[in-house]
């Protein structure tokens, strides 16, 4: 049987290409691929947080205001290893969050803004074992 796997890429559209990318790579610490883009393993993830490493592709209702302060019709999520180093990061490169972090059981999150008015959520799993 056939079935879509997972998410194999996201693509944006920029105001300042090159801009956005620095700005992705000093602020979030993401390096460029060979091509351009910034790629992220499944390995990595799911060798940092087992079956808790995943994709969401989710639906939220045309009213929804949880993308706001962004217009977009949509945000993304990034997964990080490490949320409170990525916020002091956030911090020492001026970048304020729209929101106080906030921790569930399934992890940690924390919201900004990139340069182009995309908001990004930023996640860090607990792994299978950490609840």
């Amino acid at each position: 049987m056939t079935r879509v796997m997972g998410l194999g890429g996201l693509f944006l559209k920029c105001r300042d290409v090159e801009a956005t990318k620095a700005w992705y790579q000093r602020v979030l610490g993401l390096e460029l691929n060979a091509y351009g883009g910034f790629d992220f393993t499944h390995k990595d993830a799911a060798d940092a947080f087992g079956g808790a490493a995943k994709t969401i592709f989710a639906q939220f209702s045309a009213e929804s205001d949880y993308f706001g302060p962004s217009e977009l019709p949509f945000m993304f999520n990034l997964m990080v290893d490490d949320m409170d180093g990525m916020i002091a990061r956030l911090e020492a490169e001026g970048v304020e969050q729209l929101q106080p972090s906030e921790s569930y059981s399934y992890g940690r999150f924390a919201w900004l803004m990139d340069p182009d008015g995309r908001k990004i959520e930023l996640w860090q799993p607990f792994a299978e074992t950490d609840h």
